[in-house]
């Protein structure tokens, strides 16, 4: 088998033990969350039996262990359940699949995610290649300066400020997304311009010091000093023999914050009252919709899992000693 199959293959079984072993702890941390849905729907003013009998027939009466297995039976098979939500102890079913719910949701997240990708990882190959190319110079530094400000800086924060200054004293956007499916491309655009760029201004700068630190580590190797010799232009040899052999820790550290795109954009989805995943988890959370709560950190950790298993292959697929083996 060829050395870089057998390491994707590795990889991939890899992730789906990580994966096994989050659902353990997703399903650990829920079962310590104060309360439950019964309690949450029938409140505290409800009798024991009452309380028991919704219990049993949501199945919480179960032992978790049971519950679990359940569970990640089901999920094995496509089936994410069905929401607590339009449950009542009267016996009407009101419920909606969780896949139902979190569909919609996930797109808009997705395209939220992918609209930040598109602004951020180009601008920040950009100036992470520019700042190593001026390294030490006054550009190299107010670059520096910059992303490293607003990183340091919480989501929040970045997102009020950019709410107070370009959607309250300079109403360029709308301070909130409250994007539906119904709504057109280029306004769903304008309403995500301020999560978009919220996320942008956090995760610009890691991705910007990762590629100026990859490229400023390969000028000092032999073949760069060889380009240099024969007189080539400082641009032409990070762009066509620095940058490519720096694609592996740029691809980690780009897939690290894709990830976290997808899987940390629940403050950016609150603050802007976005419709995705993050803020569905979180009222999910709040009503004690448990179903609901588990695919949600299923979702994320598995999203968090693929994207970084992507940057594992994209790191073997670019080293010369695995694509030609002796």
């Amino acid at each position: 088998m060829h050395p870089i199959l057998a390491t994707v293959l590795q990889r991939l079984g890899l992730g789906l033990l990580t994966l096994f072993l989050v659902s353990i702890i997703i399903f650990s941390a829920i079962e310590f969350l104060p309360g439950d849905f019964t309690e949450a729907v029938l409140g505290q003013s409800a009798t024991e039996e009452t309380v028991a009998a919704f219990r049993r027939e949501l199945g919480l009466d179960q032992p978790a262990y049971v519950r679990y297995i359940d569970w990640i039976g089901s999920v094995a098979q496509g089936d994410l359940g069905q929401s607590f939500s339009g449950r009542a102890s009267s016996g009407i079913d009101r419920s909606r699949s969780v896949a139902e719910l979190i569909a919609p949701r996930l797109s808009n997240t997705l395209f939220l995610a992918g609209m930040t990708a598109i602004v951020a990882v180009p601008l920040a190959l950009i100036l992470g290649v520019t700042a190593a190319l001026w390294r030490g110079g006054i550009y190299d530094r107010v670059v520096n300066a910059v992303t490293l400000s607003t990183i340091s800086m919480p989501e929040f924060l970045v997102a009020y400020l950019l709410i107070l200054f370009l959607a309250t004293l300079n109403p360029i956007f709308p301070s909130l997304a409250d994007v539906t499916s119904a709504t057109p491309f280029w306004e769903r655009v304008t309403k995500c311009a301020l999560p978009c760029l919220t996320l942008t201004l956090v995760i610009v700068a890691h991705m910007m010091r990762m590629t100026r630190a990859a490229i400023i580590n390969l000028l000092a190797s032999p073949y760069i000093e060889m380009a240099r010799l024969k007189g080539l232009k400082p641009s032409t040899v990070i762009l066509r023999h620095a940058l490519p052999n720096a694609w592996a820790p740029i691809a980690n550290v780009v897939a690290f914050n894709l990830a976290y795109l997808v899987v940390g954009v629940v403050v950016v989805e609150v603050v802007f009252v976005y419709p995705g995943v993050g803020q569905l988890m979180v009222d999910a959370v709040t009503s004690r919709d448990i179903p609901v709560v588990q695919a949600c950190a299923l979702i994320f950790a598995g999203t968090y899992i693929l994207l970084n298993l992507t940057a594992d292959i994209v790191s073997i697929a670019t080293n010369p000693r695995l694509l030609h083996p002796r």
